[in-house]
């Protein structure tokens, strides 16, 4: 099992009272894709930062490929993360000053055991399924369009061969076409490299690429939403 919780909870540091995910059970299986949705503030994003260990759990067991994230301290969570799963923010979060290139680099440098012969090539291999001309992968990050930002931060995420992919809205911000060449592409490459899939959207359209959709809501009894 990829994912699995079991009576996970969470509040925020400064409202501790007040519980916005409050989980059961719930698992992934590996290779599995899963859709899940849900309006704006429901806890979507507090979710995936659970499973990527960027937060952590008041109670209950959360484990990710076997190991217990709850247990962790913060610095061995990042390590895990950065072996073990690609990212995909809503907001990008790449490097401003650097280019495409290094900025892929970079998610390469913090998971040296990924580390392979060939990562230039890897590196171009991706943009260019991405359509990020040879030119504009030369330019600071802030330089390209959100579009183009967007599809860096998706080849960022899958330059190590993460076990697990996590994606937050990672859609938003293109237009029609350019959505739907990034799913079929982000499916048949998670379908290649056997990665487990946890999209994140409220756009409910995205739900025919995957093989298990639900909404947070009927796995998260919590009473308020996040």
């Amino acid at each position: 099992m990829t994912i699995s919780l079991s009576n996970v909870r969470y509040a925020y540091p400064d409202s501790p009272d007040n519980i916005v995910l409050d989980i059961p059970q719930w698992s992934v299986a590996a290779k599995e894709q899963f859709f899940v949705h849900g309006p704006s503030g429901s806890g979507k994003s507090t979710l995936l930062n659970l499973l990527s260990g960027m937060a952590k759990p008041l109670g209950g067991e959360l484990s990710i490929l076997d190991q217990r994230l709850d247990t962790m301290s913060p610095q061995q969570r990042d390590k895990f993360r950065a072996n073990h799963i690609g990212y995909v923010f809503q907001q990008f979060n790449l490097i401003p000053y650097l280019n495409a290139v290094e900025n892929i680099e970079l998610a390469a440098h913090f998971s040296p055991q990924k580390h392979v012969a060939g990562l230039a090539q890897e590196i171009a291999a991706l943009l260019s399924e991405l359509n990020i001309s040879e030119v504009d992968r030369q330019k600071p990050t802030t330089h390209l369009s959100v579009g183009q930002q967007q599809r860096v931060a998706i080849a960022r995420a899958l330059i190590n061969k993460p076990e697990l992919l996590i994606a937050d809205e990672p859609t938003s911000s293109l237009d029609e076409q350019n959505r739907d060449s990034f799913m079929a592409l982000l499916m048949t490459m998670v379908t290649e490299h056997n990665t487990t899939l946890v999209f994140v959207s409220h756009d409910m359209s995205l739900s025919r690429y995957f093989s298990r959709t639900e909404e947070l809501s009927n796995i998260n009894r919590a009473v308020e939403a996040a």
